[in-house]
């Protein structure tokens, strides 16, 4: 029988039903929904459409989500997620398609503790808990930034469903350890919902040969333990926890990609292997001001075979642009609206820091202004940098339940000379203000 009755002062503020008279079993729900008003220059040849669009005005639900999950018995868990992404105006408009199916399960877990304490849980399902980065598997209701880097999540939609994967995995902590290994079975390219690539001159994902994906992340806390409930890794604590870490993690995934570098060529396969060595710091600097600071600093090294490159945006704005392949690098074609080259064959450097400001400073809630750094060198851009700029400010009302964000980006552009080369073009901006509810 469920006993609400029994919820703690803490757990009054959730959505939680205690199964036992403790509480220590429990199920609980929340709900989450991030709002976009966004001002944003286009990238050349955009269209919406098959009109031009230099650039445009749109509102969005960047995510809504509704979570369900609970502690049953002293070591079986059960979580769900479900819910939509990137759903705007021209959400669903390739080939007729409709705009109602946009929700689906984000993640579908069952999980067994198999020790007293946290040493080590087992589980299987459709989930995130992934290899490479905290910012592979990022719990999207504290994001520090307006949004998280996305390149991080390095399947994304191409074998996986929103970085999730139909998984085995085992994750823990021991002493100062956080650790997690996962066996994944990545789902076909070709059921992602766009045209299929044929093997070509430049490495792209295989639609044939698939096997298993490996991934591993391990975490070294030097002072307070993150949370461990789910898999998923916050963005800030906002002042309320002492963290320091340094992290490493891998994804392999042999016989991933290939390519054909001319027609009289046979395919050849190409294994995926993906590494990132990172810290992370959150902590208060006074804790009776309010006043905390948050930094993370990333490495990674992507190879997803020869010169591989995807562009990406989020909650694109655009559907299409007149740019063909003779002067455009993007070989999926999706380089129009606010897209830019967020996945490639390379090196790439990621940092963000932010402040969050004594709560002296405003009468009600708290300002939180941050700043990110994106610096990539892919192999397909020939020595042409790719860099990301990021900065805004987050009103937090009542911590990350409800929050307005606002971020300015600022991103390049390229194309292809006569001659084939690559080139840099000009820098596009865009402005979005969020508004953020979390219970």
């Amino acid at each position: 029988m469920l006993n609400a009755n029994a919820q703690s002062d803490k757990d009054k503020s959730a959505l939680k039903f205690n199964l036992n008279e403790t509480g220590s079993h429990y199920f609980q729900a929340t709900f989450l929904n991030q709002v976009w008003l966004r001002y944003n220059q286009s990238n050349p040849g955009s269209t919406i459409d098959n009109e031009a669009q230099k650039q445009t005005f749109d509102i969005g639900l960047r995510r809504t989500r509704v979570q369900m999950f609970g502690q049953i018995t002293d070591k079986v868990f059960l979580y769900f997620q479900f819910g939509q992404n990137n759903f705007n105006a021209v959400y669903n408009t390739t080939g007729g398609a409709n705009r109602k199916n946009a929700a689906f399960f984000h993640d579908a877990v069952c999980e067994y503790k198999l020790s007293k304490a946290d040493q080590l849980k087992m589980g299987a399902g459709l989930t995130i808990a992934n290899g490479l980065s905290r910012f592979s598997q990022p719990a999207i209701g504290s994001i520090l930034t307006m949004d998280v880097p996305v390149f991080a999540q390095a399947t994304v939609d191409q074998t996986d469903q929103f970085s999730r994967k139909l998984s085995v995995y085992a994750r823990g902590q021991i002493g100062r350890l956080d650790y997690r290994v996962s066996l994944s079975d990545p789902f076909p390219v070709i059921s992602n919902g766009t045209p299929v690539q044929a093997p070509g001159k430049y490495a792209s994902f295989a639609t044939k040969g698939r096997h298993k994906q490996y991934q591993s992340y391990l975490i070294w806390q030097f002072f307070e333990h993150e949370n461990h409930t789910t898999p998923y890794m916050t963005g800030t604590y906002l002042g309320k926890k002492k963290i320091f870490n340094i992290a490493a993690g891998a994804i392999y995934q042999s016989r991933a990609m290939w390519n054909r570098p001319s027609a009289n060529d046979s395919i050849a396969y190409q294994a995926m292997q993906l590494y990132c060595i990172e810290s992370f710091l959150d902590m208060p600097l006074n804790k009776e001001k309010g006043n905390a600071i948050s930094a993370y600093a990333g490495y990674y090294i992507t190879n997803y075979g020869k010169n591989y490159l995807r562009y990406n945006g989020l909650m694109n704005p655009m559907n299409g642009t007149i740019l063909t392949a003779s002067n455009s690098i993007s070989g999926q074609g999706n380089n129009y609206g606010n897209a830019y080259p967020m996945f490639g064959t390379g090196q790439m450097i990621y940092a963000q820091i932010a402040y969050l400001l004594p709560h002296a400073t405003l009468q009600s809630g708290q300002l939180m202004p941050y700043a990110s750094y994106t610096h990539a060198n892919y192999d397909r851009l020939e020595g042409k940098k790719m860099e990301v700029y990021n900065a805004g400010i987050n009103y937090l009302i009542k911590g990350h339940n409800a929050k307005f964000s606002i971020d300015w980006q600022n991103r390049p552009t390229y194309s292809l000379d006569n001659s084939g080369a690559v080139q840099k073009g000009t820098r596009k901006n865009s402005i979005i203000l969020q508004y953020q509810i979390f219970i």
